[in-house]
């Protein structure tokens, strides 16, 4: 009976330790399929008294000349033109895989000088280019600001970011990017964490199926398929919907130095130990006391002596104990009952991983 219910408890811990299952869709990206990056200087008209001053932002009015005279409309030479409703602007954009001509994508549009807000603005026909500096895309239309601004008497109040925007829609896809999608009879597929059990177990659920895939590293799986484009989009369309069972996840601690914010997974565990914290404060205070004489006329200076006084502080430092913990809840509540700060708890961290009780990777970002 004994040997019946710890065969039981073994069964279940197997099952709950494999239970999370993923499609491969959700694990991998198919190699040489991908977004490509877009990029172009435009102009925005039609704001409201919030665009460049362009005293100090010249090569808004350069712009601004140059597409006058591509519309045949010629500035005297000298011209000092104020313009409060002119912006220059970076717009951006993601040429995804696979885009046809004639396919409008979202682009997205950044004040390049001092403009305040781009609020109620339209961006002129702005040409996207590549990396290789071929235009792609082509980009306009009215932008959507999603912060807001006012200011009166010499004190403003912004909420979100108004010096940026989307265009939904924005840019039409003009020149399509070449791809050899199908010309190859070998499928690469990239996991987005390197995992060497992940690969294989991956490799083995399309090998159930199909038996043609195999593990080349922890990043890489590769399928054998036939060069035809069309059945690689059927066997791809198979092979993505598979589940694949998740392993438990390495415990891992994630720092965030920059914010003081402390992250971590469930796999995470503690063991037993001791941990003496504290605060030392250093206080410096400094006074110049002037010293004269008794009489006008003794003869005497006036002298100027300074006067320091630091105190020292050392507030906390009572040892306390740690207990084991096995799960997220536990590892929080005994984190929590140190009273440390997301500073203090950073430092924690590292000496209780140091000494050995923290089962986990410090990761510092």
């Amino acid at each position: 009976m004994r040997k019946i219910i710890r065969f039981t408890l073994l069964l279940l811990t197997a099952i709950s330790a494999f239970a999370h299952a993923d499609r491969i869709r959700d694990l991998t990206t198919v190699g040489g399929v991908r977004d490509n990056s877009l990029i172009g200087y435009g102009l925005v008209v039609g704001l409201d008294g919030s665009g460049d001053q362009t005293t100090q932002t010249p090569f808004t009015t350069q712009s601004l000349n140059n597409m006058l005279s591509q519309l045949g409309i010629t500035v005297p030479s000298g011209t000092n033109m104020q313009l409060k409703n002119v912006a220059a602007v970076m717009v951006t954009a993601k040429l995804p895989a696979f885009g046809r001509q004639g396919q409008v994508i979202d682009v997205v549009v950044s004040s390049m000088g001092n403009a305040k807000s781009l609020r109620g603005g339209t961006l002129l026909m702005t040409p996207l280019k590549g990396v290789d500096n071929q235009v792609y895309a082509l980009a306009q239309g009215n932008i959507l600001v999603g912060g807001a601004g006012a200011s009166a008497g010499g004190s403003s109040v912004t909420v979100n970011q108004v010096n940026g925007g989307r265009i939904t829609g924005g840019a039409t896809i003009e020149r399509e990017l070449s791809n050899n999608f199908g010309t190859s009879n070998v499928i690469n597929l990239f996991l987005n964490e390197e995992d060497f059990s992940m690969a294989q177990r991956i490799a083995d659920a399309i090998n159930g199926r199909y038996g043609s895939a195999q593990a080349l590293d922890g990043r890489t799986v590769q399928v054998q398929v036939s060069a035809n484009g069309t059945s690689q989009v059927r066997l791809l369309a198979d092979i993505q919907n598979i589940d694949v069972s998740v392993p438990i996840q390495d415990a891992k601690v994630i720092i965030n130095s920059r914010t003081g914010s402390v992250v971590m997974n469930r796999e995470v565990m503690l063991s037993s130990c001791a941990i003496a914290q504290g605060n030392l404060s250093v206080t410096v205070n400094q006074q110049q006391n002037v010293s004269q004489p008794n009489t006008p006329f003794a003869g005497g200076q006036t002298a100027v002596t300074p006067q320091t006084q630091i105190d020292l502080r050392q507030s906390g430092g009572a040892l306390q104990s740690v207990n084991a913990s096995a799960n997220l809840n536990s590892v929080v509540r005994a984190l929590n009952a140190l009273g440390a700060t997301p500073i203090d708890l950073m430092s924690i961290l590292q000496s209780m991983q140091s000494a050995g009780c923290l089962h986990a990777k410090l990761e510092i970002i």
